[in-house]
C-alpha cells in the first residue's frame, strides 16, 4: 500500500521533492496558499532565469554558510545533475559568460514552470491550491485555513523565508514551530543594498553608476564582481556574497569594514609602477590613462582618499588596491533577495528532518543558511528537495 505525503508550499525546492518521489511508492500533495505554484521562481526569472552556478563543485559548496550544512545534497545533485535532468524534460541550459546557468535562449521561465508541470502531473501528484497552513491540530493532523485536516505518513515543508512577500514568502509560518518548541531564529536580511554615509556631491556625481571587475573583501572572505553605487549605499554581487560577514560586523560593532580593490588583475607593485610611469600631467589623468579607472572608480576614490593620499603615489597605490567603505545597515528585509533564519540547523538531521518531529522535514529557505545570488539559492533548493524524495524513496 503506497505511503502518503503531504508537501507544504509549492516553490522550487518543494516541485522537485515531488518530482523525485517515487510515485509508486507514495501518494504526493502539494498544498499551496496562493492560486498558482512558484510565484517567486516566476518573479525571480523576469531578469534572466539564473537557474545555477558552473562553478566546479569543489569550489560550489564553499559559498553556502554555514560550511559544509548542504555539502552531501549539493554533491549528490549538482549543477550538472541539474542540468542533465533539465535537458531530460525539454529544457536544454546554457553556461553564459559570468558562468551562470540559464535556459537556452528563448525559453521563458513559465516554459520551464509548464515543463515541471507536466512532469508532476504524469506521476499523479496532486496539487491543492489556496490552501494555508495554520499549524497542527491536537491529534496532530495539518490544519489548513480552510477547515481541511490532513494525517499524512511523511511531511515536508517548504515554505520559504521572509522575502519576495508579494510572493507569499512572508515567514508568517515561524511561530507555528515555536509552539511546538522548535528553535527558531528571526529573519534577517541577504544578499541586499549595504548602506554607507556618502556625502551629497558624491551621490549627485555617481548615483546609479557601476564599478566593474573589482573585489571587495570583509573579514578573511573576498567576492570578485559588480557594484552599483546608490544613495543608499552599495548593492551588487560583488558585495552580496558578503553579506554574512557584514551582518556579524554589524551585530558586534554597529559598523562594518569593507575593503574594495579597484584593480583585482594588478599587484600592489604593478599599480605604483603604472602610475609612476605615467606621462600624464595629473593623477586624475594618471589613473584614467595608465589604469583605465572609470569615472565611477575615480570619483570612489576621490571621495575616500585624503588629499594627502592624493598627491603620494605610494599612498594612492595602496588605497586603490584596498580602499576602506565603512557600512552603518543593511537595507530592510523586504528589500532583499533573500534571507536568513527560520529553523535553527540544529533542530533538523543531516537529511533534514526534524529530530523532535519525526518523518516531518523543512526544505528550502525556511532554513538557516545563507549563500550569495549567481544561481546557488535556487541550486541548493533543487538539491535539498531531491535529497529529502530519494531519502524516502529508499526508507519505504
Amino acid at each position: 500500500m503506497k505511503k502518503s505525503v503531504a508537501i507544504i508550499g509549492g516553490g522550487p525546492a518543494a516541485l522537485l521533492c515531488a518530482i523525485f518521489l517515487d510515485p509508486n511508492k507514495f501518494d504526493v500533495t502539494i498544498y499551496e496558499k496562493n492560486k498558482s505554484v512558484a510565484r517567486k521562481f516566476l518573479v525571480a526569472g523576469k531578469g534572466g532565469f539564473n537557474m545555477s552556478h558552473a562553478e566546479d563543485m569543489q569550489d560550489f559548496v564553499k559559498r553556502y554558510t554555514p560550511k559544509g550544512f548542504l555539502d552531501s545534497a549539493l554533491l549528490n545533485f549538482t549543477n550538472s545533475d541539474l542540468r542533465d535532468y533539465f535537458l531530460s524534460i525539454g529544457i536544454p541550459t546554457f553556461i553564459g559568460s559570468s558562468n551562470r546557468i540559464y535556459p537556452e535562449k528563448g525559453i521563458k521561465p513559465i516554459e520551464v514552470l509548464q515543463a515541471i508541470l507536466k512532469v508532476l502531473d504524469s506521476k499523479n501528484v496532486n496539487i491543492q491550491f489556496q490552501e494555508k497552513w495554520i499549524g497542527w491540530s491536537t491529534t496532530d493532523a495539518l490544519q489548513f485555513e480552510s477547515g481541511l485536516e490532513v494525517k499524512s505518513d511523511f511531511t515536508v515543508f517548504c515554505m520559504g523565508g521572509a522575502t519576495w512577500k508579494k510572493t507569499g514568502s512572508d515567514g508568517a509560518w515561524l511561530s507555528l514551530f515555536a509552539n511546538k518548541r522548535i528553535i527558531t531564529k528571526p529573519f534577517e536580511v541577504s544578499n541586499c543594498a549595504f548602506g554607507i554615509d556618502w556625502s551629497e556631491f558624491f551621490v549627485q556625481k555617481c548615483e546609479g553608476k557601476p564599478l566593474k571587475n573589482i573585489s571587495i573583501s570583509c573579514g578573511s572572505k573576498t567576492q570578485k564582481g559588480e557594484a552599483v553605487i546608490t544613495r543608499f549605499g552599495l548593492e551588487g554581487n560583488a558585495i552580496y556574497g558578503l553579506s554574512p560577514e557584514i551582518r556579524k560586523q554589524l551585530q558586534v560593532n554597529g559598523i562594518a569594514e569593507v575593503f574594495v580593490d579597484l584593480k583585482p588583475s594588478l599587484s600592489g607593485g604593478l599599480v605604483l609602477n603604472r602610475l609612476k610611469n605615467s606621462t600624464a600631467k595629473n593623477t586624475s589623468e594618471k589613473l584614467k590613462t595608465a589604469l583605465k579607472l572609470s569615472s565611477a572608480q575615480l570619483e570612489l576614490l576621490k571621495n575616500n582618499s585624503s588629499k594627502e593620499v592624493f598627491i603620494d603615489l605610494r599612498l594612492l597605490a595602496k588605497n586603490i588596491k584596498k580602499l576602506k567603505l565603512t557600512i552603518y545597515s543593511m537595507a530592510p528585509l523586504e528589500e532583499g533577495i533573500s534571507c536568513v533564519g527560520g529553523i535553527a540547523l540544529g533542530e533538523v538531521t543531516d537529511t533534514f528532518e526534524l529530530s523532535k518531529i519525526p518523518d516531518h522535514y523543512c526544505i528550502g529557505e525556511m532554513l538557516d543558511w545563507d549563500a550569495p545570488t549567481g544561481g546557488y539559492l535556487l541550486q541548493a533548493c533543487f538539491s535539498m528537495g531531491v535529497s529529502v524524495a530519494r531519502k524516502l524513496n529508499l526508507k519505504n
